[in-house]
């Protein structure tokens, strides 16, 4: 992977480089922010271990988003991205949980 599409993020004080398409770099900074603050809220909650922060703060993301999918309505036309963001979400869970800290984003 060249660097032209990586990023370097942080999380939890921790570094990872992750694959980012041009023009997508502001997007997923913003997500990797948020993404911190939610672990850091759950850390903050006494949970144990960074997996187990990890899946409580991607459960609450997922409650978030079928939230914000109900109040949408189910004839938004909006259900094909929420089912490839829920999908996207559930690989990253599971690339994390193998102790891959590559990941890929894509638009």
């Amino acid at each position: 992977m060249s660097d032209g599409h990586s990023l370097v993020i942080h999380i939890l004080d921790k570094e990872y480089r992750v694959a980012c398409p041009p023009g997508e770099q502001d997007n997923l900074l913003r997500a990797a922010r948020y993404l911190d603050s939610q672990m850091r809220e759950v850390r903050q909650a006494n949970v144990i271990g960074l997996e187990r922060i990890a899946i409580m703060a991607a459960l609450n993301m997922s409650h978030e988003l079928l939230e914000a999918r109900e109040q949408l309505g189910d004839d938004s036309g909006n259900d094909e991205r929420i089912q490839g963001l829920l999908s996207r979400l559930d690989n990253e869970i599971r690339a994390f949980e193998e102790g891959n800290d590559e990941a890929s984003v894509k638009p």
